[in-house]
Protein backbone atom coordinates (compact mmCIF):
# COMPACT_ATOMS: atom_id res chain seq x y z
CA UNK A 1 0.00 0.00 0.00
CA UNK A 2 2.00 2.78 -1.07
CA UNK A 3 0.34 5.84 0.41
CA UNK A 4 1.63 9.37 1.08
CA UNK A 5 3.03 11.00 3.96
CA UNK A 6 2.04 14.48 3.78
CA UNK A 7 -0.91 15.40 6.13
CA UNK A 8 -3.52 18.27 4.73
CA UNK A 9 -2.74 21.74 5.59
CA UNK A 10 -5.87 23.54 5.66
CA UNK A 11 -6.90 21.41 8.98
CA UNK A 12 -8.98 23.76 11.47
CA UNK A 13 -9.92 22.28 13.91
CA UNK A 14 -13.43 22.68 15.83
CA UNK A 15 -15.51 21.58 18.65
CA UNK A 16 -17.64 17.84 18.53
CA UNK A 17 -20.86 18.47 16.43
CA UNK A 18 -24.10 16.69 17.49
CA UNK A 19 -24.16 13.62 14.80
CA UNK A 20 -28.24 13.55 14.78
CA UNK A 21 -30.42 16.44 16.23
CA UNK A 22 -31.63 16.00 20.02
CA UNK A 23 -28.86 13.47 21.03
CA UNK A 24 -25.45 14.15 22.93
CA UNK A 25 -24.12 10.82 22.78
CA UNK A 26 -22.78 10.84 19.57
CA UNK A 27 -20.88 13.53 18.40
CA UNK A 28 -18.69 14.45 14.72
CA UNK A 29 -15.28 15.62 15.09
CA UNK A 30 -14.46 17.62 12.18
CA UNK A 31 -10.69 16.98 11.28
CA UNK A 32 -9.95 15.22 14.54
CA UNK A 33 -7.10 12.77 12.64
CA UNK A 34 -5.59 15.47 10.58
CA UNK A 35 -2.14 16.43 12.70
CA UNK A 36 -1.82 12.81 13.23
CA UNK A 37 -1.70 11.55 8.95
CA UNK A 38 1.35 11.19 9.03
CA UNK A 39 1.78 8.76 11.83
CA UNK A 40 -1.54 6.96 10.92
CA UNK A 41 -0.20 5.98 7.20
CA UNK A 42 2.99 5.02 8.56
CA UNK A 43 1.16 2.62 11.09
CA UNK A 44 -1.21 1.40 8.36
CA UNK A 45 1.48 0.41 5.86
CA UNK A 46 2.93 -1.73 8.48
CA UNK A 47 -0.63 -3.65 9.94
CA UNK A 48 -1.58 -4.35 6.15
CA UNK A 49 2.19 -5.62 5.38
CA UNK A 50 1.84 -8.09 8.22
CA UNK A 51 -2.04 -8.90 7.86
CA UNK A 52 -3.00 -8.24 3.85
CA UNK A 53 -6.06 -6.63 3.24
CA UNK A 54 -8.93 -9.36 2.27
CA UNK A 55 -12.32 -9.58 1.08
CA UNK A 56 -14.18 -11.90 3.44
CA UNK A 57 -17.19 -13.61 3.55
CA UNK A 58 -20.70 -12.61 5.40
CA UNK A 59 -22.16 -16.38 7.24
CA UNK A 60 -24.39 -16.41 4.50
CA UNK A 61 -21.26 -17.15 1.61
CA UNK A 62 -21.72 -13.03 0.42
CA UNK A 63 -18.02 -11.39 -0.37
CA UNK A 64 -17.93 -8.31 1.42
CA UNK A 65 -17.52 -5.02 -0.92
CA UNK A 66 -14.87 -4.01 1.76
CA UNK A 67 -11.84 -4.76 1.94
CA UNK A 68 -10.37 -5.45 5.88
CA UNK A 69 -7.91 -6.27 8.20
CA UNK A 70 -7.31 -5.44 12.17
CA UNK A 71 -5.07 -4.61 14.73
CA UNK A 72 -4.96 -5.07 18.27
CA UNK A 73 -5.36 -8.16 21.33
CA UNK A 74 -8.47 -8.82 19.04
CA UNK A 75 -9.60 -8.83 15.32
CA UNK A 76 -12.90 -9.03 13.91
CA UNK A 77 -13.80 -11.53 11.16
CA UNK A 78 -16.74 -13.23 8.94
CA UNK A 79 -16.81 -16.42 7.74
CA UNK A 80 -19.48 -18.81 7.32
CA UNK A 81 -18.49 -19.67 10.98
CA UNK A 82 -20.52 -16.37 11.91
CA UNK A 83 -19.35 -12.82 12.81
CA UNK A 84 -16.42 -13.19 15.95
CA UNK A 85 -13.58 -11.60 17.37
CA UNK A 86 -10.55 -13.68 17.59
CA UNK A 87 -7.23 -13.35 18.73
CA UNK A 88 -5.20 -14.71 15.54
CA UNK A 89 -5.19 -14.13 11.68
CA UNK A 90 -7.78 -17.54 10.52
CA UNK A 91 -5.59 -17.17 7.12
CA UNK A 92 -2.01 -17.92 8.72
CA UNK A 93 -2.99 -18.24 12.71
CA UNK A 94 -0.57 -15.63 13.67
CA UNK A 95 -1.32 -12.88 16.58
CA UNK A 96 -3.28 -9.66 15.16
CA UNK A 97 -0.23 -6.97 14.50
CA UNK A 98 -0.27 -4.93 17.86
CA UNK A 99 -2.17 -1.27 18.15
CA UNK A 100 0.69 0.92 16.94
CA UNK A 101 0.66 4.11 19.78
CA UNK A 102 -0.44 6.74 17.37
CA UNK A 103 -3.63 4.28 17.24
CA UNK A 104 -4.51 3.88 20.55
CA UNK A 105 -3.54 7.86 21.43
CA UNK A 106 -6.31 9.18 18.80
CA UNK A 107 -8.87 6.69 19.72
CA UNK A 108 -8.47 7.89 23.18
CA UNK A 109 -8.38 11.86 22.80
CA UNK A 110 -10.94 11.27 20.29
CA UNK A 111 -13.73 9.58 22.85
CA UNK A 112 -12.41 11.92 25.45
CA UNK A 113 -12.83 15.05 23.26
CA UNK A 114 -16.97 13.60 22.89
CA UNK A 115 -17.29 12.76 26.62
CA UNK A 116 -16.44 9.45 26.83
CA UNK A 117 -13.26 9.45 29.02
CA UNK A 118 -10.93 6.54 29.83
CA UNK A 119 -11.77 4.50 26.63
CA UNK A 120 -9.00 2.30 25.94
CA UNK A 121 -9.66 -0.38 22.81
CA UNK A 122 -8.10 -3.55 22.36
CA UNK A 123 -9.20 -3.69 18.65
CA UNK A 124 -9.26 -2.06 15.66
CA UNK A 125 -10.58 -2.76 12.45
CA UNK A 126 -8.86 -1.31 9.24
CA UNK A 127 -11.18 -0.94 6.08
CA UNK A 128 -10.74 0.04 2.66
CA UNK A 129 -13.23 1.21 0.38
CA UNK A 130 -13.15 1.31 -3.50
CA UNK A 131 -15.66 3.54 -5.24
CA UNK A 132 -19.10 1.28 -5.04
CA UNK A 133 -18.24 -0.42 -1.81
CA UNK A 134 -20.77 -0.17 1.05
CA UNK A 135 -21.87 -1.05 4.27
CA UNK A 136 -25.48 -2.29 4.74
CA UNK A 137 -26.75 -1.09 8.24
CA UNK A 138 -25.25 -3.17 11.09
CA UNK A 139 -24.90 -2.79 14.91
CA UNK A 140 -21.27 -2.78 16.50
CA UNK A 141 -23.08 -5.70 18.88
CA UNK A 142 -20.50 -8.94 19.08
CA UNK A 143 -18.43 -7.09 22.20
CA UNK A 144 -18.83 -8.09 25.36
CA UNK A 145 -18.80 -4.44 26.57
CA UNK A 146 -21.10 -2.21 25.20
CA UNK A 147 -20.46 0.72 28.36
CA UNK A 148 -17.54 1.38 25.79
CA UNK A 149 -18.19 3.91 23.10
CA UNK A 150 -17.34 3.22 18.89
CA UNK A 151 -14.62 5.70 17.53
CA UNK A 152 -14.56 6.08 13.82
CA UNK A 153 -11.61 7.58 11.76
CA UNK A 154 -12.48 8.51 7.78
CA UNK A 155 -9.28 8.81 5.78
CA UNK A 156 -9.63 9.47 1.99
CA UNK A 157 -12.28 9.75 -0.19
CA UNK A 158 -15.32 11.29 1.01
CA UNK A 159 -18.68 9.06 2.27
CA UNK A 160 -22.10 9.29 3.37
CA UNK A 161 -22.25 7.54 6.87
CA UNK A 162 -25.31 6.58 7.83
CA UNK A 163 -26.88 6.57 11.16
CA UNK A 164 -29.99 4.72 11.88
CA UNK A 165 -31.91 3.74 15.12
CA UNK A 166 -32.52 1.21 17.11
CA UNK A 167 -34.50 -0.90 14.68
CA UNK A 168 -32.88 -1.51 11.03
CA UNK A 169 -35.88 0.20 9.77
CA UNK A 170 -35.46 3.11 11.16
CA UNK A 171 -35.06 6.22 9.03
CA UNK A 172 -30.75 6.41 8.99
CA UNK A 173 -29.12 10.43 9.07
CA UNK A 174 -26.87 11.00 6.23
CA UNK A 175 -23.88 12.74 7.38
CA UNK A 176 -20.89 13.37 4.61
CA UNK A 177 -17.39 12.62 6.28
CA UNK A 178 -14.41 13.90 4.94
CA UNK A 179 -11.00 12.51 5.47
CA UNK A 180 -9.78 13.46 9.07
CA UNK A 181 -13.12 13.30 10.47
CA UNK A 182 -13.39 11.42 13.74
CA UNK A 183 -17.29 10.04 14.49
CA UNK A 184 -17.67 8.72 18.28
CA UNK A 185 -20.90 7.16 19.50
CA UNK A 186 -21.84 5.25 22.80
CA UNK A 187 -23.93 5.21 25.82
CA UNK A 188 -27.47 5.31 24.81
CA UNK A 189 -26.55 5.42 21.02
CA UNK A 190 -24.28 2.49 21.24
CA UNK A 191 -26.76 0.25 19.11
CA UNK A 192 -27.83 2.19 16.96
CA UNK A 193 -27.69 0.83 13.28
CA UNK A 194 -25.06 2.26 10.77
CA UNK A 195 -23.29 1.54 7.41
CA UNK A 196 -22.26 3.48 4.77
CA UNK A 197 -23.63 4.44 1.16
CA UNK A 198 -21.66 3.05 -2.03
CA UNK A 199 -18.87 5.38 -2.30
CA UNK A 200 -18.64 7.58 -5.14
CA UNK A 201 -16.21 7.74 -7.65
CA UNK A 202 -13.05 10.05 -7.22
CA UNK A 203 -9.76 10.89 -6.34
CA UNK A 204 -8.33 12.26 -3.01
CA UNK A 205 -4.83 13.84 -3.09
CA UNK A 206 -2.94 11.30 -0.82
CA UNK A 207 -4.91 8.15 -1.18
CA UNK A 208 -6.52 7.85 -5.34
CA UNK A 209 -9.98 6.13 -5.40
CA UNK A 210 -9.88 5.22 -1.74
CA UNK A 211 -11.41 5.39 1.27
CA UNK A 212 -9.61 4.08 4.30
CA UNK A 213 -11.94 3.69 7.81
CA UNK A 214 -10.26 2.64 11.39
CA UNK A 215 -12.69 1.94 13.79
CA UNK A 216 -11.69 1.25 17.28
CA UNK A 217 -13.75 -0.67 19.55
CA UNK A 218 -13.27 -2.43 23.41
CA UNK A 219 -14.41 -6.39 22.46
CA UNK A 220 -13.22 -7.53 26.14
Amino acid sequence: MNLSLFADDDYDAIGPAPLVPGSTASVLLRGFALPRVEQLLCAMDAIVRAAPLRHMATPGGLRMSVAMSNCGQLGWVTDTRGYRYVRQDPVDSTPWPAMPPVFLQLARDAAEAAGYAGFVPDACLLNRYVPGARMALHQDKDECDFTAPIVSVSLGLPATFLFGGALRADRAARIVLLHGDVVVWGGADRLRYHGVAPLKDGQHDLFGAQRFNLTFRKAL
